[in-house]
């Protein structure tokens, strides 16, 4: 089973930056896929970016592309999330989460099984 714990959420005004890190443990080798996910108070859980991890495959929502990169670092067992150009809208709850699945939609939340605890990011204007 794999242990994913977020970090580098923070407070920043728009056109800023930050870096998420999903530090993972456990049987990381079992995770084909892995992802950051975002919740914003009274709306539903939206995939941002995810990853197949055998390829470098890369997947990211419309309203992040251009803004933000997901990649990952196998040598330290993390996954990041660089974003760049932030706006207020970016504000909410980042998840890191993770599937054995080999074959997922890849931004779909349902289609992954463990999930970190969360990192709080808000983007003011």
């Amino acid at each position: 089973q794999v242990q994913l714990v977020e970090s580098g959420g923070g407070s920043v005004q728009a056109g800023g930056s930050l870096r998420l890190s999903c530090a993972a443990s456990g049987d990381t080798y079992s995770s084909y896929y892995m992802g950051w996910f975002r919740q914003a108070p009274g709306k539903e859980r939206e995939g941002v970016a995810a990853i197949y991890t055998r390829g470098v495959i890369t997947y990211y929502a419309d309203s992040v592309k251009g803004r933000f990169s997901i990649s990952q670092d196998n040598a330290k067992n993390t996954l990041y999330l660089q974003m760049n150009i932030l706006k207020p809208g970016d504000t909410a709850m980042y998840y890191c989460a993770a599937t054995a699945r080999r074959v997922i939609r890849a931004l779909r939340s349902n289609d992954y099984d463990t999930w970190g605890q969360g990192t709080q990011v808000t983007v003011s204007s």
